[in-house]
């Protein structure tokens, strides 16, 4: 995969894709599959906002027991089985524990009852999935001793057990985000990141391509295209309206940020998550349990904490959270479990996107959630042809979204769409019918050369393509050094910018490696990576420097001023 410009503007194309989070690289992907010609084109860097900004959950409906919406909670369990059979490297089963205190809706009956309810509804949820390390259980529960037993500090009082149930997590949401884009560009999709789309070209009341620039070089493209597909999430209806064609509904949408934040140490000695309780409920719940969970999970060496919701009606790249709020935010998972004692200081970084969100009025506290991405065909809504505009709510449902875009193109084609085959087809990497046959096998063959958390993140990051990696180690060992005291390899790095289309080092730390993906490395991991970057782009010394800095200034971490940087969240995309 690497980036082509010329081939962007050489060929006129079926279907040109804006955005390179989930949705526009499942949509190219779905489309290249189906046998279109695509381009894709992301203004940044592929899953760069709200894509690696997310709580790394592939969500399987459950809170949609209480709305009693059978519908989403099929839809959500069908695509959280989807990915869990596409990605096995970088998504997996995550148990998670909800107490129950007392009796009535919050205990342990009520509780139960629902998630058997939901059992039944989700009966089919493991169809197709071979691997049992990728299946997802049935719902269980604990006593009052197993639950203290896992979480000693919980509040005892009035604590009568917990209902457990499983997610999906994902191991690095940009990996994910890449390793679509790699199956469409092996299908035949020309994908290029750093290029923005800046305007549609028009004949009458038609689309027949996308204006672009390419933000490197500053030189001004002609993408031909016999449809357009715009999947440049919250900032989809901005480049409508700079383009003169008009927002995709009537009223622009309103947005949410999502925050979460990281604890740079695993909180608990298990891989069980746990749910408390937050200080604000759902307005729509048919049958409330009170207040909406909070959850805090542990990811890799870390533990995440979230979500937080604030709607955000500014530009979509002027939103960031304070130090203020984040104190907010600890003491909220303070009161739901004190035993944690968090503070500021704890937080390695935060992360935040913009999603769309459900109406809600002015100053309002208990919010109201988005349910329905919006897919606009453009003739109906404004007669103008050719143009449809995707704004997904979760990534979760990314893949059937992107499913049900490909296929009005078709449609706007004049031609029959072939049925999908995304929700079976392995992506990139994802050819393992046995996770932990394949760890071991790696574990075996490199274990005398490289340490067993490093052969894990390989295996995980690039699931049945780490011999891509590996064979560089066994070409040149200095390559199999590791990047000071991260789990990433130089190997990588030069591999990122080799075949995986990483031109700054913003690209390759934040979202082609594990390196800045949990918290700050430090200066010495941030410089020993630029240098073998620099190396492969023949960066000089000044170069170098700006490229750190960069880095630096997008680290999203309450401490990033003791660090002497300033703190941003990661470039938008």
């Amino acid at each position: 995969m690497r980036r082509d410009i010329g081939a962007l503007t050489e060929t006129g194309f079926d279907l040109a894709v804006i955005g390179g989070g989930i949705f526009g690289a499942c949509a190219a992907w779905d489309a290249a599959q189906r046998g279109l010609s695509v381009a894709l084109i992301e203004r940044h860097d592929f899953g760069g906002a709200t894509s690696a900004n997310s709580f790394r959950m592939i969500h399987g409906g459950i809170r949609y027991i209480q709305h009693g919406d059978v519908w989403r909670i099929r839809q959500s369990s069908h695509e959280r089985r989807a990915f869990l059979r596409i990605a096995p490297h970088l998504v997996r089963p995550l148990s998670i524990v909800i107490p129950t205190y007392g009796r009535g809706m919050k205990g342990k009956t009520v509780l139960r009852l629902g998630m058997g309810l939901y059992d039944a509804i989700t009966a089919d949820r493991n169809s197709g999935i071979t691997d049992p390390a990728r299946r997802i259980p049935w719902g269980s529960g604990m006593t009052r001793d197993e639950v203290l037993g896992l979480f000693p500090d919980l509040k005892p009082d009035g604590l009568t057990g917990a209902a457990v149930f499983c997610d999906g997590q994902m191991h690095n949401p940009p990996r994910l985000v890449l390793a679509f884009l790699q199956s469409a560009a092996l299908q035949g999709a020309v994908v290029a990141n750093h290029v923005e789309a800046t305007g549609f070209m028009r004949e009458g009341d038609a689309v027949r391509g996308v204006r672009a620039r390419d933000t490197l070089t500053d030189d001004q493209l002609e993408i031909r295209a016999k449809v357009v597909l715009n999947a440049a999430g919250p900032y989809a209806e901005r480049l409508l309206r700079q383009a003169e064609t008009g927002p995709p509904t009537t009223q622009a949408n309103e947005y949410s940020r999502d925050a979460c934040f990281i604890i740079s140490r695993r909180l608990f000695d298990h891989e069980h998550a746990l749910a408390i309780l937050g200080q604000t409920h759902d307005p729509e719940a048919v049958l409330s349990r009170g207040e909406r969970h909070l959850f805090v999970v542990p990811w890799r060496g870390y533990t995440l904490v979230g979500v937080w919701h604030s709607v955000h009606k500014d530009d979509p790249d002027r939103f960031t959270v304070t130090d203020h709020e984040l104190e907010e935010f600890v003491a909220e998972v303070n009161a739901g479990y004190p035993g944690l004692g968090l503070s500021l200081d704890d937080i390695s970084l935060w992360n935040a996107g913009l999603v769309p969100f459900g109406e809600n009025p002015e100053g309002a506290v208990h919010l109201r959630y988005g349910h329905r991405s919006n897919l606009i065909d453009h003739k109906d809504s404004h007669g103008i042809d050719n143009l449809i505009t995707l704004i997904g709510v979760r990534f979760t449902t990314g893949r059937y979204e992107a499913e049900r875009a490909v296929t009005l193109a078709f449609h706007k084609l004049g031609r029959e769409a072939p049925r999908s085959r995304t929700a079976t087809t392995p992506i990139f990497g994802g050819q393992i019918e046995d996770w932990n046959a394949h760890l071991q096998r790696v574990s075996r063959e490199y274990g005398d050369r490289l340490s067993a958390d490093v052969v894990r993140s390989l295996c995980h990051n690039y699931g049945s393509e780490c011999e891509r990696v590996l064979s560089e180690v066994r070409e040149a060992p200095e390559l199999g050094a590791r990047v000071d005291q991260t789990a990433t390899i130089k190997a990588q790095i030069r591999l990122a910018v080799r075949e995986e289309m990483a031109v700054t080092l913003s690209d390759v730390v934040f979202r082609r490696t594990d390196i800045a993906t949990g918290e700050h490395p430090g200066p010495a991991a941030l410089r020993e990576c630029a240098q073998v970057m620099g190396e492969e782009e023949h960066w000089s010394p000044e170069e170098i420097e700006r490229q750190i800095e960069l880095v630096e200034r997008q680290i999203p971490s309450p401490t990033a001023r003791s660090l002497g940087t300033a703190r941003s969240a990661q470039p938008a995309g």
